[in-house]
């Protein structure tokens, strides 16, 4: 007895051990550059709010198409602040989801909540990146008819979440000097996809330079700036929002 109690013992510190050292390290995301958080200031232009979300709206007039967005994995969701307000300046509603653990995963299904919240907009897309996007697709799976648009930013969906037979406007950005996302895997899951599918190749583009974190290990050296990549970003979301409305 009390050998199985030693053992359950050194059983519990081990799990305690792994729950707090996943904890720590969920806890500490890449980001937000300086950048980032300059992007929350609200201006005559778009206002900011930062609870429950990272909500972007354009002051001009009432937006009526919305996008969501899902971080990337272990990125802080403010990192992707200087993008939605350059989407929101477009005249579009973003919505950035923080994440628990600052993992899409453990809440793909938060865009339900966003959507809810804003009965006004009439139009929605979602989106992510990395996993990010990932968890915008299996929410896309999940709610065929709540939203009309996706957006892949260096992402693509699980292989058990095909939407190749949903009528839903989407666009896949990736940089050719990605070294995070799975080429291979990118390409293998075209075919999880509408055939209406818009690709965006960005020459020169990176992983990382999809948010305003920093590098990232794994991932190649970009030959563009991150402003440049980020302006094709923007342009090719902005693109499918508008023909959302349509």
């Amino acid at each position: 007895m009390r050998i199985l109690k030693r053992v359950l013992l050194i059983l519990l510190v081990v799990l305690l051990l792994a729950v707090a050292g996943f904890t720590a390290w969920a806890y500490t995301p890449l980001g937000p550059m300086p950048e980032a958080t300059a992007a929350l200031q609200s201006d005559a232009t778009v206002h900011v709010a930062t609870s429950p979300w990272l909500t972007f709206t354009p002051a001009a007039a009432p937006p009526p198409t919305g996008l969501i967005f899902y971080p990337g994995g272990r990125v802080d969701a403010r990192s992707y602040a200087p993008s939605a307000r350059a989407i929101a300046e477009q005249g579009y509603l973003v919505v950035i989801v923080p994440m628990p653990f600052n993992l899409a995963v453990t809440n793909a299904g938060a865009a339900a909540g966003v959507i809810q919240a804003h009965p006004e907009i009439r139009h929605w897309a979602i989106g992510g990146h990395s996993l990010g996007g990932a968890m915008a697709a299996n929410f896309v799976y999940a709610h065929p008819v709540a939203v009309q648009g996706l957006v892949f930013w260096a992402a693509y969906p699980a292989d058990n979440n095909s939407l190749a037979d949903r009528t839903l406007a989407v666009v896949s950005i990736l940089g050719t000097r990605d070294g995070q996302a799975n080429s291979g895997k990118f390409e293998a899951t075209r075919k999880l996809l509408p055939s209406n599918t818009s690709y965006v190749s960005i020459e020169g583009g990176n992983h990382a330079q999809m948010g305003w974190y920093g590098p990232q290990g794994g991932d190649n050296d970009a030959t563009i700036s991150r402003a440049a990549q980020q302006a094709q970003v923007v342009a090719a979301t902005v693109e499918l929002l508008a023909g959302l409305a349509r």
